[in-house]
């Protein structure tokens, strides 16, 4: 980051309130706008359901959907229907409100995330000005991370309401993941929050008029990258869902339309935090660089809705990519990513970001901020080394150790196999008689003579 780049002046264009524009819309401007949000995901989730399937399969060498509709197009909307129409079960034994409550608990935040998300600048709308955002806050960029966090209580009471242990796990890992991955986000929201001097999106958008904030604290945009990912329980992060260990985890006793309710939330979500990348990384509703020198109005009018919609494409088509090049990694190592890797590093480059933004805003001397961003580059550059030789240190240890382990197993087929019982020992559910042992005294072996036939019942 060059002090050129962290202009005080950005910082006053950006700190100018920018929520006068809200609150004056007509009443059906509003509803027009809400309606239009809410058919906008809908489509959203059932394209990107496609898209799942159509670019995964060219990904891997293997059809997507080509049946329903031209292309398969249809195909997502077949899904759903067929769905809706599946006999609805609720299992006996579970608590039937929280059990009908948890999917709406955990698809009605995602929708809220997305009004304060600024899609364009002012526009004629049938004769009224008016914003292409349906409302900002003061504090609207922490409205995300709120409602991000209710989210997760719907699977958290969908798996405790379930009464089985696989939903229940799943409902637990779902809250961790959210608690361990979310702490990471916020973090990097701060990093913008310094630089743009406000917490209303609209504010955000316009101080990365000139530079976008994924250039300017591209840590940041990294590891929100990876957060989003590991918040809506994507792979490679979908340990909440794990089918290999734990069935379909807070899912496992949901069908037809709560079920429905509970992947529409996770589609939601993954919509949701696309946007808010978009919003505050990538500059928002503003055209890519060197689009202005060719086309002098692309900021002005409904031009910013396309550059929006085709940043918001590319964040997407990101989940897509992750999930069909990476595997799913063990629950440990996720949290160990989250606790132990990116919360250390956030924590680091926000100090670094606030001390340089003092020092700009103070009107300090370049030399000073040079020296300064020289010491902070050199002290992280040191901290990364010395994390690399630990961690080859240990992957060394642990080579060793399995080195060791393979040869004892070696030697002794007993050591760390799964518990062999004794071949003399009654097979389980069998109706074999007990194997007389030849090395136990003949008591014992009249003993189990007598027993007669095992059957392990």
């Amino acid at each position: 980051m060059t002090p050129a780049a962290l202009d005080p002046r950005a910082a006053v264009l950006a700190s100018e309130s920018t929520l006068s524009a809200f609150g004056n819309d007509p009443w059906w401007i509003t509803t027009i706008k809400a309606l239009a949000i809410f058919v906008f995901l809908m489509i959203c989730v059932l394209m990107m359901i496609m898209a799942d399937r159509k670019v995964m399969g060219r990904m891997q060498q293997r059809h997507g959907p080509n049946r329903m509709g031209p292309f398969g197009l249809l195909q997502s909307l077949f899904d759903g229907i067929k769905l809706s129409l599946k006999e609805d079960l609720i299992p006996r034994g579970v608590d039937r409100f929280v059990y009908i409550a948890a999917p709406m608990i955990a698809a009605i935040p995602a929708f809220l995330a997305f009004s304060v998300i600024p899609i364009g600048p002012e526009v004629n709308l049938f004769g009224v000005m008016t914003p292409l955002q349906l409302t900002d806050l003061p504090i609207a960029a922490l409205l995300v991370l709120a409602t991000a966090a209710l989210g997760v209580y719907g699977f958290v009471l969908g798996g405790w309401a379930s009464q089985s242990p696989y939903a229940l796990l799943g409902g637990l890992r779902a809250s961790a993941q959210v608690i361990s991955y979310e702490i990471a986000m916020g973090l990097s929201f701060v990093a913008v929050f310094i630089m743009a001097g406000t917490l209303t999106t609209s504010g955000i958008v316009a101080a990365q008029e000139n530079l976008w904030f994924a250039v300017l604290l591209l840590p940041s945009f990294l590891i929100y990258l990876v957060t989003m990912v590991g918040e809506t329980n994507r792979l490679p992060f979908d340990l909440a869902e794990g089918e290999g260990e734990i069935v379909g985890g807070f899912m496992t006793e949901y069908g037809s339309m709560k079920f429905t309710m509970f992947f529409l939330a996770e589609y939601v979500n993954m919509c949701t935090v696309a946007a808010v990348s978009v919003t505050l990384f990538l500059g928002g509703w503003y055209a890519p660089p060197g689009v202005t020198a060719i086309l002098p109005g692309a900021n002005e009018g409904w031009w910013p809705a396309l550059w929006w919609l085709l940043k918001f494409v590319a964040v997407m088509f990101l989940f897509i990519w992750a999930r069909g090049s990476l595997p799913r990694v063990r629950y440990d190592q996720l949290m160990k990513l989250g606790w132990k890797v990116l919360i250390p590093i956030q924590l680091v480059w926000i100090t670094g970001v606030a001390v340089v933004r003092m020092l700009v805003l103070d009107e300090a001397h370049p030399l000073v901020i040079a020296g300064v961003v020289a010491a902070f580059t050199v002290a992280t550059v040191a901290a990364i080394a010395a994390w690399v030789r630990f961690v080859r240190r240990e992957r060394a240890e642990e080579a060793r150790q399995r080195a060791e382990n393979a040869r004892r197993a070696h030697k002794e087929p007993s050591f760390g196999g799964f518990p062999v019982p004794p071949s003399t020992a009654a097979h389980y559910g069998s109706s074999v008689l007990a194997e007389p042992s030849r090395t136990a005294s003949a008591a014992t072996a009249e003993r189990n003579q007598k027993k007669g036939e095992v059957t392990g019942a």
